[in-house]
């Protein structure tokens, strides 16, 4: 399809003069490509120069009789008479020998000839579409209305008439249509078209998805066209899968649709996943990729990620052979690494599926640390097994073992370190590790959570014992205050609170029952130092320790606030209440909306783990949520003022103050609510310290602002 690039493009930037001149160049080959064709004439279909170009489209009628006769043949010429606008008697001639040749034995064949023009031979624009439209129109056939009333479905015809009447997917009630309109608007639907079986049968199409969803998935594509994953979830959730089951099932489809040899399934998330026009086997896909000479890590990755997706394809003894030969290869290349060397005889063991494979021993030994293997070596279950045959090869083992067991960021390695340290019964050395640990949570934040979380399903290990998760418990709540306010661990502060509050704070009850009195007074304090647990968190802690403590009820009152009017009443103008208010509404109905849009294009990549742009949208989420919670919070307690709370006597929230410095330069503050701030203005928020500060004071009165001393000169009422 060397000439459909330049055509759209010419479409694309509307410039008709270049895409003729392009045409004429087209239409003086030998032969068309039939596929080309039928691409380049919908794109000018679609487009706005179809109009004038139909008067050149007959050009290509001479290329047209060398094709074969077949369906590609049949959509070029059909596609020819819904272009030209000359209407001559040559093209009258061509489309009725066609349509009598093609449909002459078919019922109503001369009513319909003079339906669609062909009779008068005046106007037959489109003779050949309109004239299938007709034979297609019968009681119980679909149709798909291009002015946006979606699928219809005929339920009666009259030719007296010229007349059906639908029902329609996205308008209310039976509407009849004219011939003349609808062959403007409608496009005749096949039966066993995805579109005919979501309108007139949703039940089977969303029983046919359950039970074989790539099926579906291939009839969707083969009928609409290449989609993204957001357009798919567009034609099937609610329409064909409830809601509540959409991510599930799309899940399970995925994986399945990216085994399948008929759908080409895309790397990037805004990408389409494609129909194939014919099959291509995984090994094949394979091979192809391999003939591109991709760097040593990207093959390692890929024929890691192909074998474990498609094992069954070492069944071919050919493809393994191609494979064992491509490693091996590798092996020869200068630049290879010695960690790339160690993957590629992993590779080369499972293909050959040798229990004994004394070379990787000696790899192994090769290196200084076997930190240094792991940090060059990307693939997980390689990792692994690099600490597996470390662990049979080298004497330091055991010490390698003790100074990875946090720096390895993966749970399932730390896991098979601890357990192979367990093993060994390695007592001493992993208390001190996790003595360590526990005093200094914020040194290896990742490893404390894994392991305190271990340490609440796991017996045996060290700290599991009573003291050892209340001493653990107190880590947990250090690491939160010292994490809190780093932008970084954002989500590390979300899994300790979501582990603090989960099961109605029972890990919080949990460890109030195990602890002394003093234990306790130690969490209580702990976690008044975290500015992120709220007040009624704070409450929490208290009520769940007096429950097991009742002599710690007046340590709760102690740390109650006082209620205090003006620390509970949020102040604003009545400008500032209905900015509030826009804000809040902003987030609830479009932000959040578009964020779950996000989450759910997001969510549709598949692999959550490895998910950026879904980690990414959740947090937002988090945020939105949190900024609605306190601004309805803020509003429940705001207060617009009046002239009635505003005091010209003193300085408080609605008053102008005028000052003056020992020079005499004069300067104005006006204490208003948060909302109304505007430090550029010296509009204050009452919650400010300068205006806490000026705060009852009366004319004549003096106080220090950024170092000037000022003389209060007058007070005035905002309003």
């Amino acid at each position: 399809m060397g000439y459909l690039k330049d055509f759209q493009t010419h479409i694309a930037n509307h410039d008709y003069p270049s895409f003729l001149k392009l045409w004429e160049e087209y239409c003086s080959g030998d032969e068309l490509e039939a596929e080309e064709v039928c691409e380049i004439l919908r794109s000018v279909k679609a487009s706005d120069i179809a109009e004038p170009f139909g008067r050149h489209v007959e050009r290509i009628l001479p290329l047209w009789k060398k094709m074969p006769e077949d369906q590609l043949s049949h959509e070029v010429l059909k596609l020819i008479i819904d272009i030209q606008t000359t209407n001559n008697e040559n093209f009258a001639e061509l489309a009725y020998s066609y349509l009598k040749n093609r449909y002459s034995d078919q019922k109503h064949f001369n009513d319909k000839i003079r339906l669609i023009g062909l009779r008068g031979k005046e106007k037959f624009q489109g003779a050949i579409s309109n004239y299938e439209l007709l034979s297609h129109m019968d009681k119980g056939k679909y149709v798909f209305h291009t002015g946006g009333w979606g699928v219809g479905e005929i339920v009666d015809v009259s030719l007296v008439r010229e007349q059906l009447t639908l029902e329609f997917d996205y308008v209310p009630g039976k509407k009849e249509l004219s011939f003349a309109t609808a062959f403007k608007t409608l496009v005749p639907i096949p039966d066993d078209h995805f579109l005919a079986l979501r309108f007139g049968n949703p039940d089977l199409l969303e029983k046919k998805a359950k039970e074989a969803p790539v099926e579906v998935i291939r009839m969707l594509l083969r009928d609409l066209g290449p989609k993204t994953a957001a357009e798919i979830k567009d034609e099937l959730c609610d329409l064909v899968i409830p809601a509540s089951e959409w991510t599930r099932w799309w899940q399970t489809a995925r994986g399945k649709v990216k085994k399948d040899t008929m759908i080409e399934t895309p790397e990037d998330i805004r990408e389409c996943f494609r129909l194939r026009k014919s099959e291509l086997t995984h090994e094949e896909r394979l091979q192809k990729v391999l003939e591109n000479k991709p760097d040593a890590n990207t093959l390692i990755q890929m024929v890691y990620t192909f074998l474990r997706d498609f094992p069954e394809t070492l069944k071919n003894n050919e493809f393994k052979a191609t494979l064992v030969a491509r490693m091996t290869e590798m092996l020869s290349y200068k630049e290879i690494s010695p960690s790339q060397e160690l993957q590629i005889h992993f590779f080369l063991q499972d293909l050959s599926q040798a229990k004994d494979y004394p070379l990787i021993g000696e790899l192994i030994n090769r290196f200084e640390t076997i930190e240094k293997i792991i940090d060059t070596i990307e693939v997980l279950s390689f990792k692994k097994r690099v600490l597996m045959e470390a662990r049979k090869h080298r004497a330091d083992w055991k010490e390698s073992f003790l100074d990875l067991l946090f720096k390895v960021d993966q749970a399932p390695l730390r896991d098979y370190i601890l357990s192979e340290l367990v093993g060994i019964k390695a007592d001493v050395e992993l208390k001190q590790k996790f003595q360590d640990l526990y005093t200094h949570p914020s040194r290896h934040p990742e490893a404390f959570m894994w392991y305190f979380q271990k340490l609440q399903t796991q017996e045996g290990i060290p700290f599991s014992d009573k003291q050892g998760k209340i001493r653990f418990f107190e880590g947990l709540l250090i690491l939160l205050s010292h994490i809190e306010n780093n932008p970084e661990q954002r989500e590390m502060v979300k899994k300790i609170h979501a582990l603090l509050s989960g099961g109605r704070f029972a890990i919080v009850r949990q460890m109030m029952q195990s602890g002394s009195v003093e234990d306790a007074k130690e969490f209580i304090l702990l976690a008044s130092k975290s500015h992120s647990l709220s007040d009624h968190d704070q409450k929490i802690f208290h009520s769940l320790a007096e429950v097991v403590h009742p002599s710690l009820t007046k340590a709760r009152k102690k740390h109650e606030p006082a209620a205090d009017k003006d620390t509970q009443v949020i102040w604003t103008t009545q400008e500032g209440y209905l900015k509030l208010q826009q804000r809040i509404q902003q987030i609830a109905t479009v932000e959040t909306v578009e964020n779950a849009k996000e989450i759910e294009i997001a969510r549709a990549h598949g692999d959550l783990r490895e998910n950026a742009e879904f980690k990414a949208a959740l947090e937002k989420r988090d945020r939105l949520q949190g900024e609605l919670k306190l601004l309805s919070e803020q509003l429940n307690r705001a207060r617009v003022i009046t002239k009635d709370d505003i005091v010209a006597d003193e300085v408080g929230v609605g008053t102008i103050v005028d000052c003056e410095n020992k020079k005499g330069q004069k300067i104005t503050y006006t204490l208003l609510g948060p909302w109304d701030a505007d430090p550029e203005k010296n509009i204050l928020s009452f919650q400010s310290k300068l205006a806490q500060s000026l705060k009852g004071k009366s004319v004549g009165d003096k106080f220090t602002s950024q170092g000037d001393e000022l003389t209060i000169s007058a007070i005035r009422s905002f309003l």
